[in-house]
């Protein structure tokens, strides 16, 4: 077996974010035509709630946050190339169709939009909402500019797909050179007759990501590196 360290990173509140995928109703909300999909990995982490609890911290703490959403257009609807199952699973049932790139024309409580919980942290004016991600990963939004033009080193990573989305971003980030702690109780995941998603992509984080934390774990390292900031300015300033 191979024997490695658990792996872990000292956040800097200087140049860490939280980064979220994913945060739609389709995939958050009861109603939601991918909610079926990791209904049960959800409950069974309290997914949505930890992801408030990290908006909360971020915002209380002053920590930038970005959201990688996941949107298809009508034009998205023509591509002629092949789609990966989930790509052609998403088309034919309607997951997180907006109208138009241009019109937000019933975009409100649609499932392409943000559960209500979360809309006080993400719509707030302060939050970097990214051009949308079409299929799993940031190879395709403008995230990591973004993220550069910030100068953010270190990622907070959560959201509901773990096992596609959030690893695929996790892959890109690390792959980028950022440091990523990925937050384990903050995602959920698929199941299939291969097995357990979310297991499979925990396997998967534990050897790539550069920290694997909770929510409570997560939560005491944003405190702490806010708080070594607070110190060190009082000690700047007598």
């Amino acid at each position: 077996m191979f024997n490695h360290k658990t792996p872990d990173i000292t956040l800097d509140h200087a140049n860490t974010a939280l980064v979220l995928t994913d945060m739609q109703n389709d995939f958050l909300s009861p109603s939601g035509v991918a909610y079926k999909l990791i209904e049960k990995s959800l409950a069974e982490h309290d997914t949505a709630k930890n992801l408030e609890t990290l908006l909360i911290t971020a915002k209380e703490y002053s920590f930038p946050v970005f959201v990688s959403p996941h949107y298809y257009f009508p034009h998205d609807h023509r591509w002629v190339a092949p789609l990966t199952p989930l790509e052609d699973l998403a088309h034919r049932i309607g997951l997180v169709g907006r109208r138009d790139p241009l019109s937000l024309d019933d975009f409100a409580d649609s499932g392409a939009d943000f559960p209500n919980r979360y809309k006080p942290y993400i719509c707030d004016g302060e939050t970097i909402v990214t051009s949308p991600h079409k299929a799993y990963s940031a190879s395709t939004n403008d995230l990591v500019l973004q993220l550069r033009r910030r100068r953010i080193e270190k990622i907070v990573l959560a959201g509901p797909v773990g096992n596609l989305c959030v690893e695929a971003h996790m892959r890109d980030f690390v792959e980028h050179g950022f440091q990523v702690a990925l937050v384990r109780d903050a995602t959920a995941g698929m199941a299939n007759e291969e097995g357990d998603g979310y297991q499979a992509a925990m396997v998967n984080c534990r050897f790539m990501a550069h920290a694997l934390w909770t929510t409570e774990r997560t939560v005491h390292a944003m405190i702490n590196a806010a708080t070594l900031v607070e110190e060190r300015h009082r000690a700047a300033h007598g």
